[in-house]
């Protein structure tokens, strides 16, 4: 009998590293411009620090204000991995500090997602490794559970699969299917060299704006002296 609320899948196909490296200093924006400007989580959920985020989607389900499975997870994340946690973005106990996120960096765990508080914040600011929040607070955890590890959540309005592709920068996080990520990859590829393009033009004055009066006019735009 499946025990809903108190489950953990130890294993879930995790995206080459070859394919996670490839979006190693990608903008996040101009990943989710080709992703039809969706799948970002909730700019309430905002960076700690300056630290780029990329690797593996592992996912936690909790309940507001417990570490009980956030615990496990940490003990059970494999290098690369990012630890996405659903606390259904309840800031009014801290799910994690200093402590823990030691501890997860030691272990190779390439950063956080919390759709839920943190603490110790003035040290997190200074480590090394990225630590995405919803709120901040002293108040400690309780660790009695119930929760999941590695099974589909929703972090900051966004659906989490274990095993897709997370990156993050200081504008915030966008979750990418694997399926989808070479796709995608080839043509964030594209967009940035386009954006390239497009500010040397800025710089040199001759940026095409024809565009914008273009739109104007389709709407049927009225100018007025």
């Amino acid at each position: 009998m499946a025990n809903i609320g108190y489950r953990i899948k130890r294993q879930f196909k995790r995206p080459s590293k070859n394919l996670l490296e490839g979006f190693a200093g990608i903008p996040v924006a101009n990943i989710a411009d080709n992703m039809n400007r969706t799948f970002c989580i909730s700019s309430n959920i905002r960076p700690y620090n300056n630290i780029p985020l990329i690797g593996t989607a592992f996912t936690i389900k909790t309940r507001p204000g417990d570490n009980l499975f956030l615990n496990k997870a940490i003990d059970m994340a494999q290098p690369g991995d990012v630890i996405i946690v659903d606390a259904q973005g309840d800031t009014t106990n801290s799910l994690i500090g200093e402590l823990m996120i030691t501890w997860a960096q030691k272990r190779g765990i390439s950063g956080f997602v919390i759709d839920g508080s943190i603490r110790d914040v003035g040290d997190i600011r200074g480590m090394s490794i990225p630590v995405y929040a919803a709120g901040v607070t002293p108040a400690g955890p309780y660790k009695d559970g119930p929760g999941e590890i590695n099974f589909p959540i929703s972090c900051g309005g966004v659906t989490v699969k274990p095993g897709d592709i997370i990156v993050g920068d200081s504008d915030g996080v966008v979750v990418i299917d694997a399926i989808d990520a070479l796709e995608i990859l080839k043509m964030a590829k594209e967009t940035v060299k386009k954006e390239e393009k497009m500010m040397k033009d800025i710089k040199n004055g001759s940026w095409n704006r024809t565009w914008v009066d273009k739109v104007l006019n389709d709407k049927g735009c009225e100018f007025i002296d």
